[in-house]
């Protein structure tokens, strides 16, 4: 495998839509790949098309409104990450057990947690085994695989993503910026577009129990010979999602292979001629099946950051059958359960100096949160720039719902104003706790349509605490 600094010299000769390319590919292949990687294909798209970095209009991305304050955020995102900052950056990447006839929610065949850290031009990506038995806030212990579901389900704010992102932190304290999921017809179709992978199978694969994709609710069998073998998208699906050849641990790591060898695939410099003439036809004939909360100029960023990671600075890790218990729930389901203190030196492992773990008191006031579910507006009422932008930051990083933030009606508000209009008593009080607003300045007005649940004006008096 050449190194970055060889394949930046031999791409001297190419294009700059070539090397943007390259770049984008670089990224999401070297962040996790497989499921991020219809995202390159829309933002390729959009470049081509309007020579500028654009918006998506085909992806379908959280509708959270925001106005000249927002500056400092991004709207999609429910944690604050600054881009100007080297700090690292965390992305979920989901697959979705979706087939090309189903809709509504999911539950996710794949969760992988990917690192980019700038600073030390480094990666790492962390696979979650989907049936690990975990606390899901606000809704009680399930696999967590259904956090997905529930969230879209149950009309989580920031839907299913959000309760992944929430719960993966809550369980891990890896506290989550962005996340991509597509479904298995995704999946096949960015293989087949990139000509197949090359996988060196350690051993013979033969499952008489994997699902049949024609008949839904049957099995099927199939077999993939030892030794290296070229597979199409069909073909790497099954091979990333058979696991009753060995067990789940299996899949996860034929998951992480598979990753890595699109990485290897894509990286080859005579995939550019051979792609570029196809840009048009690939969006039209993808461009619905990803959805993401990452912006046209963070994935640009992002590849001029992984432009810099070499092969060696690539970690990878699974939380296997040395981290989990097997248990049998009540219902008679087989599942995970995890045991913390032999995890623990994993997570640091990759994602070092991450978020710090939660005290006892923190996850109550997650899970209050949660199963209030209250939307939030906050609208900047003084002439301070960029004070609703940073409150949402400093909220969502506390595990507030917040849905939009922008101005006020006027800048003059001298005290700040708690309104609830849906009777969220907890998330209420715990607004008022933490910016000091008096009992005399929340209304609890009743009959008033509101598309939030609670509207924080923020007035003159108001300082953003320093902690939580």
């Amino acid at each position: 495998m050449k190194s970055a600094k060889a394949r930046r010299e031999q791409r001297q000769q190419a294009s700059p839509w070539a090397r943007l390319f390259l770049n984008i590919l670089f990224v999401i292949f070297v962040g996790g790949g497989i499921y991020a990687g219809y995202l390159f294909y829309a933002t390729v798209k959009d470049i081509v098309a309007h020579m500028r970095v654009p918006t998506f209009p085909n992806l379908r991305l959280p509708s959270v409104e925001t106005s000249s304050d927002s500056q400092d955020n991004h709207p999609g995102s429910d944690i604050f990450y600054d881009w100007e900052s080297t700090d690292p950056i965390h992305i979920v990447l989901l697959g979705l057990d979706q087939r090309p006839e189903e809709s509504g929610p999911s539950r996710t065949d794949t969760i992988i947690v990917v690192r980019v850290d700038p600073a030390t031009n480094s990666a790492s990506m962390l696979s979650i085994p989907r049936d690990l038995w975990v606390p899901i806030p606000g809704y009680g212990e399930n696999r967590i695989n259904t956090a997905n579901y529930i969230g879209d389900l149950k009309g989580y704010p920031g839907g299913g993503p959000a309760l992944v992102k929430k719960t993966i932190e809550y369980n891990l304290g890896i506290r989550v910026h962005y996340y991509a999921r597509l479904n298995f017809e995704g999946f096949v179709r960015i293989i087949d577009r990139i000509g197949g992978i090359d996988i060196n199978v350690p051993a013979a694969i033969e499952d008489s129990q994997y699902p049949d994709p024609d008949n839904p609710g049957a099995y099927t069998t199939i077999y993939i010979p030892a030794g290296r073998q070229h597979m199409d998208g069909q073909t790497a699906l099954k091979y990333a999602r058979t696991r009753h050849v060995d067990s789940d641990f299996g899949r996860l790591s034929r998951q992480q292979q598979v990753i890595m060898a699109v990485r290897d695939r894509v990286l080859r410099l005579d995939l550019i001629p051979q792609l570029l003439p196809h840009l048009n036809e690939l969006m039209n004939e993808m461009g619905d099946a990803v959805q993401t909360d990452l912006q046209p100029a963070d994935i640009i960023r992002l590849a001029q950051w992984a432009e810099q990671i070499e092969d060696g600075n690539i970690k990878q890790g699974m939380i296997d059958s040395s981290m989990t218990v097997p248990l049998v729930t009540p219902n008679g389901a087989q599942v995970l359960c995890l045991d913390r203190e032999k995890v623990r030196p994993l997570i640091k492992e990759l994602f070092p100096n991450g978020s710090p773990e939660l005290d006892e008191a923190q996850v109550e006031d997650l899970n209050h949160l949660a199963a209030e579910g209250a939307r939030i507006a906050i609208q900047n009422g003084t002439t301070t720039g960029s004070l609703a932008s940073h409150t949402a930051a400093f909220l969502k990083e506390r595990g507030f719902q917040v849905v939009q933030f922008g101005n006020a009606d006027r800048f003059d508000y001298a005290q700040t104003v708690i309104i609830d209009y849906s009777g969220k008593p907890y998330t209420t009080g715990r607004l008022a706790q933490l910016f000091h607003v008096a009992e005399g300045n929340i209304q609890r007005p009743s009959g008033v349509a509101s598309e939030v649940d609670i509207l924080l004006i923020i007035g003159q008096d108001f300082q953003l605490p320093t902690g939580g």
